[in-house]
């Protein structure tokens, strides 16, 4: 991130925030909060993800499903995108295998 701040934002999280042209649809600012966030959530789930993993033994991809299924609900503090990205950034962090997640509707870009 610019403006002395010394966040680094990752492209594949600017993207969420980007439209056709690359052009942000939010302040940078307001992005890096967003981002704070969604990593914070990844990191805090690494642990109970785990825990699923070793008392359940369900695969690795069932837990990230259900896990994202759970970021996208109602009340969660999430996007879409960004519950997409949370759990894609969990599955790094526990490095296990991404899981195919549906993709939620690209938003419109502004007429320009």
């Amino acid at each position: 991130m610019q403006d002395g701040s010394q966040i680094f934002i990752p492209d594949s999280f600017i993207a969420l925030f980007q439209g056709r042209q690359q052009r942000l649809r939010q302040p940078l600012t307001e992005i890096a909060q967003r981002y704070e966030l969604c990593e914070d959530l990844a990191q805090m789930l690494v642990e109970q993800a785990q825990i699923l993993y070793h008392q359940s033994a369900p695969s690795e991809s069932a837990i990230l499903q259900t896990m994202y299924a759970g970021l996208q609900a109602e009340g969660a503090g999430v996007s879409p995108e960004e519950a997409r990205w949370v759990v894609l950034r969990l599955a790094e962090l526990l490095e296990w295998r991404a899981p195919e997640l549906l993709l939620p509707s690209p938003p419109e870009d502004d007429a320009v």
